[in-house]
C-alpha cells in the first residue's frame, strides 16, 4: 500500500452516557435529567397501564422539580403512533423524551426522539426484550413486524422495584432473547468466513458475555426476586450496547430471530381446550429458535434449552403456543424475512424435511 494512502474509513457508535440499574431507581429521575439535558420541557410517554405504574408518579416529580412536563399515551407500536408522537413533540417543543413503559412504549418514543434528533431516555416498566438500550425499535404491521433503525438512549433507568413487579414471564422472555446471542453470533462469525461481512469482535465479545451472564445466573432468575431483574436487566443492557458497537443487530440477532419474525408473520398460535393460549412473546421464540439453530452450528444446544428450563422459559412448540405445523413452516420460510442476512439456514432455507427432523431432534415438536 502506498504511503500516502488515506485511510478514510469512518464510524459512529451511540452510547447510553448513563445507565441507573436499582431499587427505586426511580426517584433519581429528576436529577438524572438535570445530568444530561439543559432543556426544561420534557415529554413522557407512557400507555395507559404503565401511566399508573409509574408514568403519573415520573410526571409529578419532573413537575416539582420545575420542569415543564407534557404526557403522550400512546397504543401500540405502530407507524401511526410514531408519527403523532413526532408531531405532538415538535409542537411542545420538547427537548426530552421519555419512555416509560415495556417494549412498545419504549420503541415508538426511540424513533420519535430519532426523527426530531431528540435526546430519549429509556425507562422500562418490564424488560422483555433487549431493546431497552439497543439503537432498534421494532414496530407492528399486519404481516407481522419490521425492525427500525433508530438512536440508542441517552439514558436507561430502569426500577428493578417496579419490574420485579411486572409478569415474570416478561423477564423470562428478555432472558431467552439475551440467551439467543449465541446463536446469533455464531451466524454473524459463518457469515464473516463465507461472505466477507463485515465483523466486530468486541461487539460479539459483549454479546456472548450478555448471554453469559443468563446462564450463570439461570438458577437465581426467579418469579418475585427483585435480584433476578437486576441480572436480566444488566444482561439486556449490554447486549443493547453490543448493538451499538456493531452499528447493526448481527450480534443479538441471526437465524433465530428470521425464525421469530416469520412465526410473526404467520399469525396467532394454536387453541386449546376452546380458548387462545396467551401470545407468545418475541424473545420466548427467540429462545427456541437458538436452540434449534445452535444444534444446526454444531454448539451445545442442550446448555441453551436447560437455561431456558431454568428460567422458565418455554422449550417446545406447545409450551409455545404453536403449533408443530406451524414451527416447521416458520423453519422453512425464514430466510424471506431477511434475504440480505447469511446465516446458517443459507440462502434458500431449510426444506420441510429437514425443518421437521431439527425441530424433532432438539424436542421442540
Amino acid at each position: 500500500m502506498s504511503p500516502m494512502h488515506r485511510f478514510t474509513k469512518s464510524k459512529t457508535m451511540v452510547f447510553p452516557r448513563e445507565i441507573i440499574v436499582g431499587h427505586k431507581a426511580i426517584d433519581q429521575i429528576a436529577e438524572l435529567c438535570e445530568r444530561i439535558s439543559q432543556g426544561r420541557s420534557i415529554i413522557v410517554v407512557d400507555d395507559r397501564f404503565t401511566k399508573k405504574i409509574a408514568g403519573v408518579r415520573i410526571i409529578k416529580t419532573l413537575s416539582k422539580a420545575g420542569y415543564t412536563v407534557e404526557e403522550r399515551v400512546i397504543s401500540g407500536a405502530n407507524v401511526t403512533q410514531v408519527n403523532q408522537l413526532i408531531n405532538f413533540s415538535d409542537r411542545q417543543q420538547a427537548d426530552l423524551l421519555l419512555g416509560v413503559g415495556g417494549g412498545s412504549v419504549i420503541d415508538v418514543s426511540k424513533l420519535a426522539a430519532h426523527e426530531l434528533s431528540r435526546s430519549f431516555v429509556s425507562v422500562p416498566t418490564c424488560a422483555s426484550h433487549d431493546g431497552i438500550a439497543s439503537p432498534r425499535a421494532s414496530l407492528k404491521h399486519r404481516n407481522g413486524s419490521v425492525s427500525k433503525t433508530a438512536t440508542s438512549p441517552l439514558a436507561v433507568l430502569a426500577d428493578t422495584e417496579i419490574i420485579n413487579k411486572a409478569p415474570f414471564r416478561m423477564l423470562a422472555a428478555g432472558c431467552a432473547d439475551v440467551l439467543s446471542n449465541i446463536s446469533a453470533v455464531m451466524d454473524w462469525e459463518l457469515a464473516h468466513r463465507l461472505k466477507n461481512e463485515e465483523y466486530s469482535s468486541h461487539a460479539a465479545v459483549l454479546a456472548k458475555t450478555a448471554a453469559e451472564l443468563i446462564i450463570e445466573h439461570a438458577d437465581e432468575i426467579k418469579p418475585d426476586v427483585e435480584e433476578a431483574v437486576w441480572f436480566g436487566v444488566k444482561a439486556m443492557i449490554v447486549s443493547g450496547v453490543a448493538m451499538s458497537v456493531a452499528g447493526n443487530t448481527r450480534p443479538a440477532s441471526g437465524a433465530e430471530h428470521m425464525f421469530s419474525h416469520m412465526l410473526d408473520h404467520l399469525g396467532p398460535g394454536i387453541m386449546l381446550k376452546g380458548r387462545r393460549k396467551q401470545q407468545p412473546l418475541h424473545g420466548e421464540q427467540c429462545g427456541i429458535g437458538a436452540i434449534m439453530m445452535t444444534y444446526l452450528h454444531g454448539g451445545d444446544w442442550q446448555l441453551i434449552q436447560n437455561t431456558l428450563r431454568k428460567i422458565g422459559a418455554p422449550t417446545t412448540s406447545e409450551e409455545l403456543g404453536i403449533s408443530k405445523k406451524k414451527i416447521v413452516e416458520a423453519l422453512v420460510h425464514a430466510t424471506e424475512i431477511r434475504p440480505d442476512r447469511y446465516t446458517i439456514l443459507g440462502e434458500n432455507g431449510l426444506t420441510e424435511n429437514a425443518a421437521r427432523a431439527l425441530a424433532k431432534k432438539t424436542g421442540v415438536i
